[in-house]
């Protein structure tokens, strides 16, 4: 077992974790609200404020940025009823790829021409929720009606996997795209302005928080509560789209056989250990006992349907994939097109270089973050890619 008491109000269930991360959290722990403690997933590593694979539960107040900036970022899987044999044999992976990147707009700033009519019913859905929160979505982004149903860049991704059995799933990542990122960031900013206005004194400044009670609480949740279902729906829309392409690849209707869809950036109001708190899961999933989940590898490796054991320390939680081992700064320096391509053999994927930053290597090894979290879930299935699309 890797659990480990870093300090008074830190557990952590990393068995990688390099200094600078864990002296982040440290830091993260002091605040005087946190209860019971602060919970550090396997895949932890450095963020803005509060670490990437961390649980936050808070009492009476709220850290936006330990909700993070892709507000409701997560996963989306469907299990099909097609083995791998019989996709590859349906036609070429190489068209299916392409079929898919027309389908979903792909890349930072990149959004849709037009909306679906599945779209429509979404967008209007978030808007009827947008006026009952009182807020305008327009006001952060003009195009966000748009942006639905749209992948980014960065580490979010659409696959065609395999599981242990030879059974096809749908696979994608992603979350609230530019609405959220800019609703994130005014949040923050607002955080760090009364924090300044009250003098209170931060071991972060990025640490910055919300008051329950006050208005900017409230309209802070409001809107995060709008940013996280956009995200959701986000990824319901392209996964319907996905599906409609492999459907047209195979010459019949996917029969989904399993859904899941779950985030990993986001703040729910829970109980643990007596009290009511709010619990900002930066970079990890609900593991609650028997509640499905979707853990990702990196670019070129496995990743995990799994099942949660309800554990009580973590909070019910488990970590969100890989974790960054080295930043794309670094990645970009240290490795080279030739080892991605190494790396991505047999897996149908747009061959560049603008993905070298999303290398395994760059990653830590999910087989060992796994290891790490046998106490906080139970493996279902194990994924591999056959095909991966990206946005550069």
């Amino acid at each position: 077992m890797t659990r480990e008491h870093l300090s008074k109000n830190l557990i952590s269930w990393a068995s990688i974790l390099e200094p600078n991360t864990r002296d982040q959290a440290v830091r993260t722990a002091t605040m005087p609200f946190v209860y019971p403690h602060l919970a550090l997933m396997p895949d932890a590593h450095l963020g803005k404020g509060a670490t990437v694979g961390s649980v936050i539960p808070t009492l009476g107040a709220i850290i936006p940025a330990a909700v993070g900036v892709d507000i409701g970022c997560g996963m989306i899987a469907v299990r099909t009823q097609w083995t791998a044999d019989e996709v590859r044999a349906a036609g070429s992976l190489t068209t299916l790829r392409e079929a898919i990147e027309a389908a979903v707009p792909l890349s930072a700033g990149q959004y849709n021409a037009s909306l679906t009519p599945t779209a429509e019913a979404r967008v209007r859905e978030l808007e009827a929720l947008a006026e009952k929160a009182g807020f305008d979505p327009g006001r952060y982004a003009a195009s966000w009606r748009l942006q639905l149903g749209s992948l980014g860049s960065g580490n979010h991704f659409i696959e065609v996997t395999v599981d242990e059995t030879g059974t096809v799933w749908l696979f994608l990542h992603s979350g609230s795209r530019g609405v959220g990122n800019k609703i994130a960031q005014k949040h923050i900013a607002v955080a760090a302005d009364l924090c300044k206005k009250w003098w209170i004194s931060l071991p972060d400044p990025d640490l910055a928080y919300l008051v329950e009670g006050t208005d900017e609480f409230w309209a802070y949740v409001r809107e995060l509560r709008w940013a996280q279902h956009f995200a959701l729906l986000n990824r319901e829309e392209m996964m319907d789209r996905v599906v409609g392409a492999v459907s047209a690849h195979m010459g019949e209707a996917v029969d989904e056989r399993e859904r899941i869809n779950c985030h990993h950036n986001f703040t729910e109001k829970e109980k643990h250990f007596g009290k009511d708190v709010w619990v900002s899961r930066k970079g990890a999933i609900h593991a609650g006992a028997g509640v499905p989940g979707l853990i990702p590898g990196s670019m070129g490796t496995a990743s995990y349907v799994v099942v949660g054991k309800g554990d009580r320390l973590s909070l019910c939680s488990s970590p969100h994939g890989a974790g960054r081992n080295h930043s794309r700064s670094a990645a970009r320096r240290l490795f080279t097109h030739e080892q991605l391509r190494e790396a991505m053999a047999g897996i149908e994927y747009r061959d560049t270089d603008a993905f070298i930053d999303e290398i395994p290597a760059a990653y830590k090894d999910i087989d060992q973050v796994m290891a790490d979290a046998a106490d906080l879930v139970e493996v279902r299935h194990t994924l591999r890619q056959i095909l991966n699309v990206k946005g550069d």
